[in-house]
């Protein structure tokens, strides 16, 4: 049985969480591999929509067991309101998992996160506030805080004195805040120690163990390819590993266990937050994709920058992550639209470039090439075969699965779980 990444090929909210949520029912382990509730994965099962920040998308899918890696940050606060709001529905989350090395996200980094954003002015990365990068800083710093901590009081003292003494400086003498006490911070941490305690496992070691008995192990990335700290659009990216390099490296499974890599790509583009994005509309054309498309954070509920499909991100995505499969997602959004046009190429102070650009600087000033599809009138969302598609809609997936890199093998036509067009099985 196969050993499945599921990741974003865009800048993220292609519909991960769907794409992951249809494997269910052929799948015994989800596994979060990066990033922590600074994304949303929106998932519409039978008209009841369910936002999930922090938790695997396979947590909804009886049978699943959810994994959140050892490359994910975690608040704990969020983890329980998320288990708390799915149990008030009904839904089983006994099976989670949280790997004991993935990192704590503690109250200062959260603090940390939101005075320096305010800081940096027009600066500004544009992240959700929410302690991730602070988090991930600490990590590779070697300060930070790990979910087994939570069970030595001694050594968690240890370790938030050690992170705190550099910290308060910065708050104090900086950002003209409040020092923080080692006292507050372990006891606000302690609170969820023996809630949490159940659900610790080394993750790595049961998802080699699942893989040896030829169970089915999906991966799910937080975020996206171009928001990937070493892939991504730096610095306007996220702090971890969103590409498929980071499912082997935040789950502890090796890289020739895994046997194929799926990116979810929207039929057109969205972008949250600041950084560069060549065929962002800022126009009537982007403000009817923004409604048509619900195009706000699942998170944060920020308006999403929206755009045309993108092929030069696409082709970029499928090399970086080496996909075998794309998802395309919201087709249907696309309905209604006499032409719809898809960026083949930029260019850059007169020059073409069919790949992207090697440096930041003629990425940021990249101008789309448009080609012209043409569009189509029919309602879609009811269609479940290619061959129903209206010819223009078909033309429009062969074109840019042409132009992508990888195979289309799904198409989403529609919010809910059965809105799916199976071309090829992610699965076979």
């Amino acid at each position: 049985m196969p050993a499945v990444v599921v990741l974003g090929a865009q800048w993220g909210d292609e519909g991960k969480g769907k794409a992951t949520d249809q494997l269910g029912s052929r799948v015994d382990y989800v596994v979060k591999f990066n990033g922590g509730n600074n994304a949303g994965h929106t998932v519409v099962i039978d008209g009841e929509k369910y936002a999930l920040h922090l938790l695997p998308s396979g947590i909804l899918s009886p049978g699943v067991t959810p994994i959140i890696g050892n490359g994910v940050v975690v608040d704990l606060e969020v983890l329980f309101a998320e288990l708390d709001a799915l149990e008030v529905r009904g839904v089983d989350v006994s099976r989670l998992l949280v790997s004991s090395s993935a990192h704590i996200i503690a109250p200062y980094n959260r603090t940390l996160d939101k005075v320096t954003e305010r800081f940096l002015g027009k600066r500004r990365i544009g992240t959700t506030g929410r302690g991730i990068g602070p988090t991930y800083a600490d990590k590779i710093s070697r300060v930070g805080i790990r979910v087994q901590d939570l069970f030595d009081e001694n050594i968690l003292a240890q370790k938030v004195e050690g992170a705190l003494d550099q910290k308060n400086h910065l708050l104090v003498k900086v950002y003209n805040r409040r020092a923080i006490t080692v006292e507050e911070t372990v006891e606000d941490l302690l609170a969820y120690g023996e809630r949490l305690r159940p659900m610790v496992a080394d993750t790595a070691l049961v998802l080699n163990e699942a893989l040896d008995a030829d169970k089915t192990v999906v991966f799910e990335a937080g975020q996206a390819t171009m928001l990937d700290v070493d892939h991504g659009t730096y610095p306007f990216v996220t702090s971890s590993s969103a590409t498929a390099g980071g499912a082997c490296t935040g789950s502890g499974v090796g890289p020739t266990r895994i046997d194929r890599v799926v990116g979810v790509i929207k039929a057109y583009t969205t972008r949250v937050g600041e950084g560069p994005f060549p065929t962002e509309l800022d126009d009537d054309a982007g403000e009817w994709l923004r409604k048509t498309g619900g195009e706000y954070g699942t998170t944060t509920g920020r308006p999403r920058r929206c755009g045309w499909y993108d092929a030069v991100i696409a082709r970029y995505s499928s090399r970086v992550n080496g996909l075998t499969d794309l998802v395309l997602t919201k087709l249907d959004v696309l309905t209604g639209l006499e032409k719809v046009p898809v960026c083949v190429a930029y260019e850059v102070n007169g020059v073409r470039h069919d790949e992207m650009p090697v440096d930041q600087t003629a990425f940021h000033h990249a101008v789309p090439i448009y080609e012209e599809l043409d569009g189509w009138w029919e309602d879609i969302s009811h269609v479940r075969t290619f061959e129903e598609l209206p010819v223009n809609a078909q033309r429009y997936v062969l074109a840019v699965e042409e132009m992508s890199g990888a195979r289309i093998s799904s198409i989403g036509v529609g919010p809910g779980r059965e809105a799916t067009i199976v071309r090829h099985d992610l699965l076979g």
